[in-house]
């Protein structure tokens, strides 16, 4: 528009709006992004800077696992739990002492584990992740420290043999009702693609079209100060509680209050939606990952899952991660050795020929509701807080998506999904 020109301007409704994000992981980072973009003036506070090892965003295995439909809890699950926890090599850990707290939240996550229940949720993700490379890119415009950071290929599911890709049906026919069909490679084939796997994988279904991040921790940090950078506030700080009319109160005794809070503080945000007079069924699945530096000679192109081990393994900067564990145990417990030893051995029995120069391994907390669905919505009877929350193992590839779609209902540009998150407060 001309400087002389006399049309009037109409008024941004967002303009001048205050909102609060709670959490600084990659959902609250993008939820912060999306707002600042809408007009508003945004905070964002988390006791950790964003890309802090504190943070769950910080470490995970990175892929953009736009094929994660298929949640944990399937038929015959049940079946299969103890002998996961009676095998040293088995990817399921349990602190002993924890079993009486976790067990009404086993017993609502099994009961998802029927298969009608398992194709609503799985259509239900694929909604939220068949586009996470795009929505990645979006929440990186105009960051190119960030932007630089997204890596796109293949993602390969590995096998010991035809047989075993066979027993895996059912996973692979959920994704391909949702438009996802893997090359099969096999033998001399598999071979060529990655010459140092180890002769015990002999089969691969291969999904293209699927991302990583070279760096979670540095990607979300880049994310975080170009935020800054484009006028949002960054605030280190503690919420102790928040209350329906915008108002979040830190630990230490500061105030502050806006017209929208989104909650997007992972597995802490529980707590605070109790203080609201609400519940979910969420738990921490302890998650794990090693980090090899420098690992050479034996570096995959692109990440794999070894669907045996349940572990994935991504080239990423300075080395290759492995992450995959979950342990039930709480939040206030300290790391235990078992979890890095099996990663430690997972990339033995994967690459025997790999070196590396050193290595570190890392605890971190998912936030897993019952059934497998993030949180993201109004809080009833406290509307003005937005749940942005739950992103389980899939935390990464659907942050953006997640904090894009709880910034829009915070600013009244969309409802909430039932689909996609069911009521259930």
């Amino acid at each position: 528009m001309d400087d002389d020109d006399e049309t009037p301007r109409r008024p941004d409704p967002d303009a001048g709006r205050r909102a609060i994000v709670v959490g600084g992981g990659i959902a609250g980072v993008s939820a912060a992004t999306w707002l600042l973009r809408f007009g508003w003036r945004v905070t964002l506070i988390d006791r950790a800077a964003p890309g802090d090892p504190a943070a769950a965003s910080y470490g995970n295995a990175g892929i953009l696992a736009r094929a994660g439909i298929v949640p944990v809890a399937q038929p015959g699950l049940l079946a299969k739990a103890p002998g996961m926890l009676l095998d040293p090599d088995g990817p399921l850990f349990l602190r002993w002492s924890h079993l009486p707290r976790l067990a009404p939240f086993l017993v609502r996550f099994l009961r998802h584990g029927r298969e009608d229940e398992v194709r609503r949720i799985a259509a239900a993700l694929a909604r939220l992740l068949t586009d996470a490379v795009d929505q990645h890119r979006a929440l990186a415009e105009g960051a190119p420290d960030a932007a630089a950071l997204i890596r796109t290929g293949d993602y390969g599911f590995l096998y010991r043999d035809r047989a075993a890709y066979e027993a895996d049906a059912f996973g692979h026919a959920l994704r391909r009702a949702h438009g996802m069909t893997p090359a099969l490679a096999e033998g001399a084939a598999l071979r060529d693609r990655d010459p140092a796997l180890a002769p015990e994988w002999g089969f691969a279904a291969i999904y293209p079209d699927h991302g990583w991040i070279h760096d979670p921790g540095t990607y979300v940090a880049a994310l975080a100060a170009r935020f800054v950078a484009e006028g949002g506030t960054l605030r280190r700080g503690e919420v102790a509680a928040l209350d329906g009319e915008g108002r979040v109160a830190l630990v230490g005794g500061a105030k502050m209050r806006a017209d929208r809070v989104v909650l997007a503080a992972g597995v802490h945000s529980r707590p605070l939606i109790r203080g609201l007079g609400r519940d979910v069924p969420m738990e921490s699945e302890r998650g794990y990952h090693l980090h090899l530096r420098s690992a050479s000679n034996a570096r995959p192109a692109h990440p794999w899952m070894a669907t045996a081990l349940k572990v994935a393994a991504t080239p990423m900067a300075g080395g290759v991660r492995l992450g995959g564990v979950v342990e039930f145990g709480g939040t206030e417990a300290g790391p235990t050795a078992g979890p890095p030893a099996l990663l430690r051995r997972a990339a033995a029995r994967l690459w025997p020929g790999m070196a590396w120069e050193g290595e570190a391994d890392w605890l971190g907390h998912r936030p897993s509701t019952a059934d497998s669905l993030p949180v993201i919505g109004p809080v009833p009877g406290a509307e003005r807080v937005v749940a942005a929350f739950g992103g389980q193992h899939v935390g990464l590839t659907a942050g953006p998506r997640i904090g894009r779609m709880a910034a829009e209902m915070a600013a009244g540009r969309r409802a909430p999904d039932p689909d996609v998150s069911p009521a259930r407060f």
